[in-house]
């Protein structure tokens, strides 16, 4: 049974948020557990086990990005892409930080007169 759009959104974010790095947490385990290979090797190790942990999980990350094909095209127009809300999120934020920030030096300003 294929999972839907919805189900394999979540799916990945557990993925990515627990299993991710308890597989990290494992693999530098193992690998401490025998003698220290050479740099190269031990890069090589990593870059493999790097993409390996990837590869089971290949059809439920795949189309993550996009648009949900379930939703219709009218509900999709006012959608944002996730990526800019958190540039408009994190624009906001640095604005308010920005802003605090000015107003703590001014109200020093008028302290110190």
């Amino acid at each position: 049974m294929a999972l839907s759009y919805k189900a394999r959104r979540r799916w990945s974010l557990v993925i990515l948020l627990i299993g991710l790095p308890l597989y990290v947490v494992v693999a530098v385990g193992v690998i401490g557990l025998f003698n220290r290979p050479p740099i190269w090797l031990e890069l090589l190790i990593y870059l493999s086990l790097g993409v390996l942990w990837a590869l089971p999980f290949k059809f439920i990350f795949r189309g993550i990005g996009q648009a949900d094909p379930d939703q219709s095209p009218s509900d999709q127009a006012h959608c944002l892409p996730l990526a800019l809300v958190d540039i408009r999120v994190g624009q906001l934020k640095a604005n308010l930080i920005f802003a605090d920030f000015i107003s703590s030096i001014s109200h020093k300003r008028a302290y110190l007169r």
